[in-house]
């Protein structure tokens, strides 16, 4: 069974590989035994946001867990609003709107209740005196347990981590991206958990062909593979050995990883309940090429 990791502000337990709903394809049947699946072996975080399918994520994850909820911590996401034609979305940050949004995302989830609401983005022109009011009455009322951020703007998550009640932030981190490191501290002092995306880094972590990725060039990242390939032999995977890596800050709650077929899945699941001495000594193996700072949104 999967290991649990507590949302401090939010006191509430959290599988520590959580299931990225946005990687589903159409294949509804599919979709439904993998999360069955998941749930079997002990992943209790599901994550979606109404942006994806234009709202058919959401309809899935919903339909899949019928009968299955106890347990399980829902997260999904708001702030974006899909145009009337459907070919693209703006950003829309407004009380109203996420006011709207909820009822739509919680008919869709056929839940009475969201565990983790998060603000899908943001600037730091947004009006987060409006969002946070928006985010308090949908939790007096019940129909929120708690909201989060995903952002990977430090303006934006510093302040809201610093300011408000926020009891999650989601960002990308893997051993390709580093750059949240620099927080993990103000974070941690503030009780605010990291939902890690990206830890994969597109798949790249997890043997898929090497691509450029975040301004490296397939030279460094294939010489930064061949390190890690060499440490990890015969002692663990290279997925598991990224994973790992990711959850060794007490600061990340979950890696949150896509999934789309069943061979991702049954990877996840096998995940090592016991990896401190499979990793121990990895940073003498791991090349100084990453980008260690956010360059943008600093203020």
């Amino acid at each position: 069974m999967m290991k649990t990791r507590q949302l401090k502000r939010a006191n509430i337990c959290v599988s520590e590989i959580g299931f990225g709903c946005m990687s589903l394809g159409a294949d509804y049947r599919l979709n439904e035994r993998m999360i069955h699946k998941a749930i079997d072996h002990g992943i209790t975080y599901f994550d979606t946001a109404d942006l994806y399918q234009q709202g058919a994520n959401e309809t899935m994850l919903g339909k899949a867990i019928r009968g299955k909820r106890e347990g399980l911590v829902i997260a999904t996401k708001v702030g974006n609003k899909w145009s009337d034609e459907k070919k693209g979305w703006d950003w829309v940050p407004s009380k109203n709107h996420i006011l709207s949004a909820v009822d739509k995302s919680l008919k869709r989830l056929g839940v009475e209740q969201i565990d983790l609401y998060q603000l899908h983005g943001g600037t730091i022109d947004d009006p987060f005196d409006e969002v946070i009011e928006a985010f308090e009455t949908l939790r007096a009322s019940g129909k929120i347990k708690h909201y989060g951020l995903s952002s990977i703007r430090p303006n934006v998550f510093v302040k809201l981590a610093r300011e408000t009640e926020i009891v999650s932030n989601m960002m990308q981190y893997s051993l390709l991206d580093r750059r949240p490191e620099h927080y993990f501290e103000m974070l941690e002092k503030c009780g605010v958990g990291v939902m890690a995306r990206g830890s994969l880094a597109k798949g790249i972590l997890a043997g898929k062909n090497i691509s450029n990725y975040l301004g490296y060039d397939n030279q460094s990242i294939e010489y930064m593979i061949d390190k890690l390939k060499s440490f990890s032999i015969e002692k663990i995977s290279l997925s598991h050995l990224a994973l790992a890596w990711v959850l060794r800050h007490e600061v990340i709650t979950s890696a949150v990883v896509g999934v789309s077929n069943m061979t991702q899945l049954d990877e996840l699941i096998q995940f090592p309940l016991h990896r401190d001495e499979l990793i121990s000594g990895l940073d003498k193996f791991t090349p100084d090429l990453m980008h260690n700072h956010y360059d943008q949104h600093l203020v």
